[in-house]
C-alpha cells in the first residue's frame, strides 16, 4: 500500500478490479478502468506517483515515456504535472517513420514495442511509466529501446507491482517507484 495518503489507498482497494483467467487461462488481469473512471483516480495516482518518485530519489527528468495503452494514461498527466513533455512506446507498426524496436516475450506471448527515432536527444532523463510491473519483460524491453534511442532511463514509475512475479529482477538496478505492491 502507499500508506502514505488514505484517500489513494482507499481508491486503489474500491477500483481496481482482479480479472481472474484473462486475457488467458492461469493470468489475473488487473482491471484499472474504475479507478480512471472516477474523477478522484487520475489526480490521485499523479500525486501518488510524484510522491514515491521523491521518496524514491528520482528528480530532475526530461520527459515522460508512456508505454502503450495503459502507460499513456497514467504517463502523459505525470509529464503535465512535471512539466516536462510525453513520448509514446508503442507496439509495433504503430509509429510513422524510422522507428527503435525492442522484442521481448509476454506471459501469453510475444510483442514488440517501437519508439520513434529523434524522440530524445542523447543523455535525455527518461522516467518509464506504465501501470503493472509484473515479470518485467514490457518493462524491460521498454528501457531497452529508450536506451537504444538514446535516452537515459532514469527510473520506472508503476502504479501496481507484482511482487511475486519478480519484475524487478529483469530491470538490472533501474529504480522502481510503484503505488501498490502485491
Amino acid at each position: 500500500m502507499s500508506g502514505a495518503d488514505p484517500e489513494l489507498d482507499r481508491l486503489l482497494d474500491e477500483r481496481i478490479r482482479a480479472v481472474p483467467d484473462w486475457p488467458v487461462p492461469g493470468v489475473t488481469f488487473r482491471d484499472i478502468t474504475p479507478l480512471l473512471a472516477d474523477p478522484r483516480g487520475i489526480p490521485a495516482v499523479v500525486s501518488g506517483l510524484r510522491s514515491a518518485l521523491a521518496a524514491a530519489g528520482v528528480a530532475g527528468v526530461d520527459l515522460v515515456a508512456g508505454v502503450e495503452a495503459r502507460g499513456f494514461v497514467l504517463g502523459a498527466p505525470l509529464a503535465v504535472a512535471l512539466g516536462v513533455g510525453f513520448v509514446p512506446v508503442r507496439k509495433e507498426g504503430k509509429l510513422p517513420g524510422d522507428v527503435h524496436a525492442e522484442s521481448y516475450d509476454l506471459e501469453y506471448g510475444t510483442a514488440t514495442l517501437e519508439v520513434q527515432v529523434g524522440a530524445f536527444a542523447a543523455g535525455h532523463r527518461v522516467l518509464l511509466v506504465d501501470d503493472v510491473l509484473a515479470t518485467g519483460g514490457t518493462a524491460a524491453a521498454a528501457a531497452a529501446v529508450l536506451r537504444a534511442a538514446g535516452a537515459d532511463v532514469a527510473a520506472l514509475a508503476v502504479l501496481l507491482e507484482l511482487t511475486a512475479l519478480g519484475g524487478r529482477d529483469r530491470l538490472r538496478g533501474l529504480p522502481v517507484a510503484a503505488l501498490r505492491a502485491l
